[in-house]
């Protein structure tokens, strides 16, 4: 192993966030400087696909913990590489309070590392490492974690970023 071009790159914690501005599904352009420069962080996750049972699962613990999210200063993105169309029938079917990033050429997954091999009955693939991306307003990453589990991401989330009650 080592510094071959397949690998994907690793962030870590205190690493400079790759700066993105990328369209969510209804084409409303979200700027991370921006968002900085309002003194915003930024949580930033990376699911695999719309409308799957861990990815639901997920999405909706984002949702229902969103006002507590958002009283602490934080904006919760969601990205996957699913169409716009897709995005949005599974923000109306689970009445997601969040925007839903469209990266269908893969840029942004590349940037932070997430487009990675996986295995899966043996079998070899690319695809999405489920992670997840806590941007301090100053770019850094204050909190970052791949190949995250679906269910009780959020609480531990949470807990990471003392945010649970």
């Amino acid at each position: 192993m080592g510094g071959n071009m397949t690998d994907p790159m690793t962030l870590n914690q205190g690493d400079k966030a790759p700066l993105f501005n990328v369209p969510d599904n209804e084409g409303n352009m979200h700027d991370l400087a921006e968002y900085m420069a309002q003194g915003k962080q930024v949580i930033l996750y990376f699911y695999p696909k719309d409308s799957t049972p861990g990815c639901t699962t997920q999405a909706c613990d984002f949702r229902d913990n969103m006002a507590r999210f958002q009283s602490e200063g934080y904006i919760v993105l969601g990205v996957s590489k699913d169409s716009p169309a897709s995005h949005g029938r599974f923000i109306n079917k689970q009445e997601l309070n969040f925007p839903l990033l469209v990266d269908e050429e893969l840029d942004l997954h590349n940037a932070f590392g997430t487009w990675r091999m996986k295995k899966n009955y043996g079998k070899e693939y690319m695809g999405c490492a489920r992670s997840t991306f806590v941007i301090d307003s100053d770019g850094t990453l204050a909190w970052c974690r791949y190949n995250v589990k679906a269910k009780g991401h959020v609480g531990m989330l949470m807990r990471e970023l003392s945010l649970s009650e």
